[in-house]
């Protein structure tokens, strides 16, 4: 279409910027401003990051996003040149990829990935525990739980971090900081009251070709800086805990075979010893489909091996070596590595579970200072698939905390409840994997029972996943009562947290819903939708069946909600979510028969919670254990969790609740 005349009224400028997620609002002193009027003699930042691995890389994208800049206020360093090119972590489990999702990046991520829908399992045949035979084939995840993603995502970790890295970039002028090692941290509260972290760091110098050492003073400084980390090692805190007496190989390669089962996460078991099979993505360049295969290295390890002994113990054991072990296992069939292909990563691990016994070093007046996430506070075998999983959790649960603490927006301290809420999470973790460990690890003679070898190795496995779906997915994943997590719960009886129903210290379930304003189907859990990984507190309203009543319940809720509660505090900082029951009987309604404030507060989060007009709709009152002629609210945290659930009408619950952790 020809234009005669055009008035460009918006400048083409921010049009990059109009992306972007809006910050957090900020009641402390902006750093960057306050430093215009002083001279700085010294390089300071209110949060540094140790480590761009996964739980690092999430952690300063976060932090970005919730308004933290990083001229000065932050910081990620790393001591490699990029992000992971293979190897490491490879599974993204349904929780991680919801909370992908509420950022926006979850569908890149799930199409370029495996998606792993069945797992199957392979013992030693009867009367010959050389050869194996299929056990089972099942589902990953019980499709009837009310998982949104009811799938295991395959991927390498380096392309994880890649993809949110590129994020970070939307809303970070310099993003990591790389080839950068921490030499030393600690609190030195007289040299700086204000930022009383000391970081000593030595960066790649490219003009001299050398290193140069410098100095940072911050407020926290966050150590993702893995297994090995330099944070824990100079707060002089161990992880402790205990080894099994095994050790395994780790390989990603293209395999030339004819097991059946190569595509689907499979446990193979025979008196040659344990194989696990992960499925993993398509190499674009090839077209070709990697594999990651775990191998048991037969023979046991002293538990009292020293690290010279340990060390010389892995020294013997060579790729060849690996793949012949394989190769011994999974007879009758044939696996080898595809002629033409190269290894892509391989490594050798002993099987143990660690934790230290702090994730957090406090100053003198007893102010957090220092944390800990992921493998720097917590290690274990990567073969249920956690690692990653667990250690982004972590930070998605401390960076929103870390920005209202620095922002100057919660009267409460939150930040102790990062320790309370994730300590609980790594205690189940390395018990969870204790037990799957154990049991693909044990020799075949010490799993028969009554000559059925079979049954007891299939049927073993298979209850043990079972029984730690919940965990493994990281929907069933409860936080223990503390400040944030207010028992009890009002509604429902069944307090299985994956069964979605509404319950402090659960994550909230994803349900398909009707928009009112324009009939779209939505998800509950979308980035555009109603909880997006924005920073703020969300108040969601499942109104009873006297929705359009103009003295009903419902409408003194949302008249007293949008009346008095959300403009008490910062503006834009507590949202409003409405789902209304099935109203099969009423009319059509207009704007004009809601209260005012619905379209004010909730014009694009207002639902059909029946899920009746959807090809795949939900009954979201169900979901939640809430009866629509009671109806129910629930204030969601920033992270997702429920923090408390009242009663439809006693918004003075809510607002108690609120002005806790939230600055008025």
């Amino acid at each position: 279409m020809p234009v005669d005349k055009e008035h460009l009224l918006v400048s083409s400028a921010p049009q990059a910027a109009r992306s972007r997620l809006p910050p957090l609002p900020r009641y402390t002193p902006d750093l960057i401003t306050s430093r215009r009027e002083e001279t700085i003699q010294q390089e300071r930042y209110e949060v540094v990051v140790v480590g761009a691995g996964p739980a690092g890389i999430l952690l300063t994208c976060l932090l970005a996003r919730y308004g933290l800049r990083d001229e000065n206020s932050l910081l990620c360093i790393d001591l490699k040149s990029g992000t992971l090119g293979s190897g490491h972590a490879d599974a993204l489990q349904p929780r991680t990829l919801e909370v992908l999702k509420s950022m926006g990046l979850a569908d890149a991520i799930i199409n370029e990935g495996f998606q792993c829908w069945e797992r199957s399992a392979w013992d030693p045949s009867p009367g010959n525990e050389e050869k194996i035979e299929q056990g089972y084939v099942k589902p990953v995840l019980d499709s009837t739980a009310g998982y949104r993603y009811p799938f295991v995502l395959l991927m390498h970790q380096g392309r994880t971090e890649q993809m949110l890295e590129a994020d970070l970039l939307r809303y970070s002028k310099h993003g990591v900081q790389r080839e950068t090692k921490l030499i030393d941290v600690g609190i030195d509260e007289h040299g700086d009251k204000e930022f009383p972290v000391k970081c000593v760091i030595e960066t790649a110098d490219d003009e001299q070709g050398g290193t140069q050492t410098r100095t940072v003073r911050c407020k926290h400084v966050v150590g993702a800086d893995g297994a090995h980390s330099t944070v824990r090692r100079c707060m002089q805190l161990d992880l402790v805990g205990d080894s099994l007496g095994y050790m395994w190989g780790v390989v990603d390669l293209v395999l030339d075979t004819d097991f059946p089962d190569i595509r689907r996460f499979s446990s193979v078991r025979s008196a040659g010893g344990s194989v696990l099979v992960i499925p993993r993505e398509q190499i674009p360049a090839t077209g070709e489909y990697l594999s990651r295969l775990y191998i048991q290295i037969p023979g046991e390890v002293a538990l009292d091996m020293s690290v010279e002994e340990a060390r010389a113990k892995r020294s013997e054991i060579t790729l060849e070596s690996l793949l012949e072990t394989a190769g011994r296992v999974f007879r009758p069939f044939s696996i080898k590595q595809k002629q033409g292909t190269a290894v892509e990563w391989w490594a050798i691990y002993h099987i143990g579970q660690r934790m230290t016994k702090d994730f957090i070093v406090r100053d003198s007046t007893g102010l957090p200072r220092v944390f800990l996430v992921g493998d720097a506070c917590h290690t274990h075998s990567p073969k249920a698939g956690q690692g990653m999983n667990v250690s982004m959790m972590d930070s998605y649960n401390l960076a929103w905390k870390l920005a209202y603490s620095i922002h100057g927006l919660t009267p409460t301290p939150l930040l102790e409840t990062y320790e309370t809420e994730r300590r609980a999470v790594a205690r189940q973790l390395l018990d969870a994997d204790k037990v799957f460990s154990t049991a693909i690890s044990q020799p075949i003679a010490s799993t028969q029972e009554s000559g059925d070898v079979q049954g007891s190795l299939s049927k073993q496995l298979d209850g043990i996943l079972s029984a730690l779906a919940g965990f493994i997915s990281g929907c069933g994943i409860q936080y223990p009562e503390n400040a944030l997590v207010e028992l009890p719960a009002i509604h429902g009886t069944d307090t299985d947290p994956l069964c979605g129903i509404l319950h402090p210290g659960t994550r909230v379930a994803n349900v398909k819903l009707k928009r009112y304003v324009d009939g779209a189907p939505r998800d509950l859990q979308d980035s555009r939708t109603g909880f997006p990984s924005t920073g703020r507190f969300r108040i969601l309203v499942l109104t009873s069946t006297d929705f359009l009543a103009p003295l009903g319940i419902s409408s003194s809720t949302l008249n007293t909600i949008g009346g008095t509660l959300i403009p008490s505090f910062p503006p834009s900082l507590i949202e409003q979510v409405i789902l209304y029951p099935g109203l099969c009987v009423c009319r059509h309604f207009r704007w004009e028969d809601l209260p005012r404030t619905v379209k004010v507060y909730s014009e694009m989060r207002l639902f059909d919670g029946s899920g009746s007009d959807l090809a795949q709709g939900e009954d979201a009152y169900t979901r939640f254990g809430v009866a629509p002629d009671r109806g129910a609210m629930a204030v969601v945290r920033p992270d997702g969790y429920v923090g408390i659930v009242a009663e439809l009408g006693d918004v003075a619950r809510v607002e108690s609740y609120l002005a806790r952790f939230v600055k008025r």
